[in-house]
């Protein structure tokens, strides 16, 4: 994160703490959005993107995991362009003003990119490009937990009244950037599409370095084996929230929380749970998406 975007996003979040809790969303085409970090001139300007063939596009629900693949993202790119210094440009493209949209326009290639946006609110030119998107997902209950600190620490999103709150919520899909269940359901209808690689949190846990050599694979990157390991080792969780002190300052601690798998046993009632898990079923039983997301061994 650039020192000018780090001044500018403090700045916002100063802001945000002086306004009332309704006033820091507002839904887009059916869907609710932070108003401090996406006001809607920012995605009315985002129809008219103009994707490129080599654009690396970084996908993921909110608390999925996606401010950690940012940094592996980014050290990806710089080694194998041979480079020692990441990129250090915001990567959400919801974030950037239309001013801002008009110098990505004009940015070298390849542009890493990133969204949490709803797919059908992602630029129709990044599916027409045949634009690669590496989509990350996480184990919905781990999702949740996540995301209901985030929004308890984030002074521009609105503060959660109560876990039972945030969850219900969660639930019925009144959260910002929507319901998880959408997206998932969404990026289901393209998991063959080879232009979509879909990972999830649980494996790059388990399997970083395997994980860093099939998405550099992916995006056409060509990356030695000590390369590979060298990413790996300096993208663990928590080499990343360490480095994130110098990046994101003291924003820090709000993207950076623990990163654990089955967190969710400490906050879910066993009638959430239960609720959860017939949502699942209901809504994502027999996918290839639930096949990797590995309900049963992550979330029961």
């Amino acid at each position: 994160m650039s020192a000018p975007y780090r001044s500018r996003l403090q700045a916002r979040m100063e802001e945000a703490k002086h306004m009332k809790e309704e006033e820091k969303q507002y839904r887009y085409n059916g869907i609710l959005y932070p108003t401090i970090m996406c006001p809607p001139e920012n995605l009315k300007a985002l129809e008219s993107m103009e994707a490129r063939e080599d654009d690396v596009m970084l996908v993921a629900y909110p608390k999925c995991g996606f401010n950690w693949m940012v940094g592996v993202m980014r050290k990806i790119m710089a080694a194998a362009a041979g480079k020692t210094e990441e990129s250090k440009m915001p990567p959400i493209i919801e974030f950037f003003t239309p001013e801002m949209q008009k110098v990505l326009s004009e940015a070298p290639s390849p542009r890493f990119l990133g969204t949490h946006l709803h797919p059908t609110n992602i630029p129709g030119s990044f599916t027409a490009k045949k634009s690669k998107m590496l989509v990350v997902f996480r184990n919905p209950k781990d999702t949740a937990v996540s995301f209901y600190h985030f929004s308890n620490k984030n002074p521009g999103l609105p503060t959660p009244e109560s876990w039972d709150k945030f969850y219900s919520e969660f639930m019925s899909g009144d959260v910002i950037w929507g319901s998880y269940f959408d997206h998932a359901l969404a990026w289901e209808k393209r998991i063959n599409d080879p232009d979509v690689m879909i990972v999830t949190y649980e494996y790059l846990k388990e399997n970083l370095s395997e994980g860093v050599r099939q998405v550099s694979k992916f995006f056409n990157f060509t990356l030695s084996e000590e390369q590979i390991l060298t990413i790996a080792r300096d993208s663990t969780f928590n080499a990343m929230k360490e480095s994130s002190k110098g990046s994101h300052g003291q924003m820090s601690d709000v993207f950076f929380r623990k990163g654990e798998v089955g967190d969710w046993k400490n906050h879910f009632s066993e009638a959430q749970s239960k609720e959860m898990d017939d949502e699942f079923e209901k809504r994502l039983a027999g996918t290839k998406l639930a096949a990797k997301l590995k309900y049963n061994l992550y979330c029961k």
